[in-house]
């Protein structure tokens, strides 16, 4: 068990050496100690570090790895802007860094290394450089091997420890042996101590750190109760075939994944109910489901039955409205053994056009293992001349599926709607559109009938989704803001016509006229000073949301048609009032944040502990799961109920410690009750619109609170000064 007894050249290069078997095998076999520092931090590169080392463990023998995490130029750039996000950052760089193994022989070797971990044989820290009290990415490449005389073998250069470097990459690396010539003793003798320094964090402008115990932990979760050591090299190669002898070929673990339900999943009976509709169906309908019901789940679960029915060969197209959204889906794909193709502008696979064409291709033309594959998109990206060209291009089984499918009633996205899917699947909490029985006519002639209607009423019954309390919070508009609210639903009273259908409806001027009046209304001043005064008793607490409009305060000298740039926007009042005169921890959380730190902030806003309040804009309306809100204080609403009842739902979300959720409403009227009764009947009338509307939000949400008595006597209130006894159930134009 002597190094000096091997060939050991003095240069590898990875395109004419076959790298393990000549070098890693040989050397590991004869060792007792594996120093190594990598570049970047992978499962797959766990998984070649594993490859040789069933020699080393039978020596009993140790490993020492130093790697970087890999950070994208967002994660530095969260890093940089406070200390307090750092660790959570790298966290889940080390966690997406540590895919799901693909294969028996994967699933063994990080077996291996899991064992190893258990048992204090495998060591890892993990390492970035210090740069203008910033931090940047650590990518030395050094390797150490020690046998049982104390025999050093050195290795350095290019190459990382991956697939992608062992097979594709053109990488070399120098060899120094501590027993040869007294200058590679030296060498030798130089990178062992620059190994030390690292290793104990004592090297200048480098931090070394203990790996996170959450990614130790994801690590241990690959540990079984025994370890196969007997996995050799040529076994692999008979399984990966020509993947080691020819490097031009690559290999694609998504040729032999099928679709299949997680180990762990017991679905509900309403989600089976739903899956055996649709297939009754000609596997073709609609789950509308309340959020938080498992709305995802169910439509994966469904790709698994068809799939199974056409014995894994058809294409499944999944479509979203933005980009988070199609993260998350991602997420919950994965656990249906689906490798997806992601699509969009953004997205971490940069070769996803190569990918889908190849996969079109090969589906086509019938290649065995490959006849299945996913691909998942936006909206934006799936209405593209390219994805429209591929699509055109799928022969056979196809399968769309879309989420919040009532984007696509639209008259732009409906047309997407190709007839090429023999098989279709649309996902919504609510598929009627708001004023468009015609939009709302197309999703049902295409997708076919409800498979299951799954309301938030019975989802909250079956504890689904949490209870809740809620609170009206009445504001009135004040002077100015009355004054043009009145002028505005005096011109827009002149927009009404007739359509072809005799319906009326508002012009395309009445309808930016509404739109200036829906946001003065959204950013009424009054609402800060209210919020200050209802939010007083939650400022020791945590898992708040504040919900606010993409829309500014009105000022006195504002020329109400045209845009201010002076004007305060009203998220920026909120959180001047809730982080500076309240000193509460508070965050915003609008498209200005990117998708990376977002995660971040949801899941310091889950701890709850350096970050009490997120301040938002949209988020309820974007699809973000953050299940966590405990009070929500929601100063901008809507007339469409589609968007009102969805924020409802995700503010509901099931979460640890959460008995039931408390929404605050904020309601405005367009003067203060007290004054209505000096009104003349002219003028009640113009304040009818905005009461009506705001009156059907509010009795729904009460209708299912937890205090829908208490919530009733404003609303009652309100409906008693506008002589509005009898529920009014229809919206008005003006």
């Amino acid at each position: 068990m002597s190094f000096t007894k091997l060939t050991i050249k003095s240069e590898y290069r990875s395109l004419s050496d076959n790298i393990v078997k000549d070098f890693y095998l040989p050397v590991l076999d004869q060792s007792i100690l594996y120093k190594r520092a990598v570049g970047f931090f992978s499962s797959t590169a766990l998984v070649e570090i594993s490859k040789g080392i069933s020699g080393l463990i039978k020596n009993g023998g140790m490993i020492q790895l130093i790697a970087s995490p890999h950070l994208s130029d967002e994660d530095i750039e969260a890093i940089n802007k406070g200390y307090e996000l750092r660790n959570n950052v790298i966290e889940r760089a080390l966690l997406n860094a540590i895919s799901e193994p693909q294969n028996y022989y994967e699933e063994e070797r990080l077996n291996i290394l899991a064992n190893l971990i258990a048992q204090e044989k495998l060591e890892i820290k993990i390492a970035f450089t210090k740069v203008n009290n910033g931090i940047g990415i650590y990518h030395e490449k050094l390797g150490l091997v020690y046998d049982k005389e104390g025999n050093i073998i050195c290795f350095t250069g290019s190459i990382n420890e991956s697939s992608m470097a062992f097979l594709n990459n053109y990488e070399v690396f120098d060899v120094y042996c501590s027993w040869q010539s007294e200058f590679e003793r030296n060498k030798v003798i130089e990178k062992e101590d620059a190994f030390g320094r690292l290793w104990g964090n004592e090297e200048e402008n480098v931090f070394v750190a203990e790996f996170p115990q959450v990614a130790l932990d994801k690590l241990k979760s690959y540990k079984k109760g025994t370890v196969n050591l007997n996995i050799d090299q040529e076994e692999l190669d008979d399984f990966l075939g020509d993947k080691f002898r020819d490097k031009n070929v690559s290999y694609s673990v998504q040729s032999i994944k099928v679709p299949a339900l997680p180990a762990s999943l017991k679905l509900h009976q309403y989600q089976q109910n739903a899956i055996e509709n649709w297939q009754i169906n000609g596997f073709r309908g609609i789950f509308d489901m309340a959020t938080g019901t498992g709305k995802t789940y169910t439509g994966l679960a469904a790709i698994v039955k068809l799939s199974e029915y056409l014995q894994h060969k058809f294409a499944v197209i999944i479509v979203c409205p933005y980009q988070h959204l199609v993260e998350q889906w991602v997420e919950d794909i994965i656990k249906f053994n689906i490798n997806p193709i992601i699509g969009y502008s953004g997205s971490s696979q940069k070769d996803w056009k190569n990918c889908l064409e190849n996969a079109i291709r090969d589906q086509k033309l019938k290649v065995k293992g490959r006849e299945f594959f996913c691909f998942i998109c936006t909206n934006a990206t799936f209405s593209s001349d390219f994805v429209q060209t591929c699509i055109s291009k799928i022969k056979g089984d196809a399968l769309l599926v879309i989420d919040e499918a009532h984007n696509f009633g639209s008259s732009r996205l409906s047309t997407m709607l190709s007839n090429s899917f023999n098989y279709r699947l649309a996902l919504s909490a609510t598929l009627e559109r708001y004023r468009d029985e015609e939009g709302t006519a197309k999703l049902l002639n295409y997708f076919g009938k409800k498979c299951i209607e799954y309301t938030l009423e019975r989802a909250i019954e079956e504890k689904k989704l949490t209870p809740y309390k809620y609170y009206p919070v009445i504001v009135n508009l004040n002077e100015r803001e009355l004054e043009v609210y009145s002028y505005l639903s005096q011109e827009i009273s002149k927009c009404v016509i007739q359509d072809k259908n005799g319906k009326k409806r508002l012009s395309e001027k009445g309808e930016r006229l509404a739109l200036k009046r829906a946001r003065l209304v959204a950013a009424a001043e009054g609402k800060i000073s209210k919020l200050k005064e209802v939010i007083l008793p939650y400022l020791n607490q945590s898992h708040i949301l504040v919900y606010c409009g993409a829309a500014s305060i009105l000022s006195d000298n504002d020329d109400f048609l045209m845009i201010n740039e002076d004007e305060i926007r009203q998220i920026d009042a909120v959180t001047h009032l809730l982080g500076n005169e309240l000193n509460m921890k508070v965050s915003q959380f609008t498209s200005k944040e990117g998708i990376e730190e977002r995660e971040i902030l949801k899941r310091e806003f889950a701890k709850g502990e350096n970050l009490q309040a997120l301040i938002a804009i949209k988020c309820l309306d974007e699809g973000v799961n953050i299940p966590n809100i405990k009070a929500a204080f929601i100063l901008a609403s809507t007339t469409n109920p589609k968007e009102y009842i969805q924020r409802r739902g995700r503010v509901l979300r099931l979460a640890p410690g959460k008995e039931y959720a408390e929404i605050y409403d904020f309601i405005t009227v367009p003067r203060p009750l007290d004054e209505v009764s000096s009104l003349t009947v002219a003028e009640i009338n113009k304040d009818l619109s905005l009461i009506r509307n705001e009156l059907n939000r509010a009795e729904e949400f009460a209708r299912l609170a937890m205090n829908a008595m208490q919530a009733d006597v404003i609303i009652q209130e309100i409906k008693e000064v506008y002589g509005l006894q009898e529920k009014y159930t229809e919206f008005t134009i003006v």
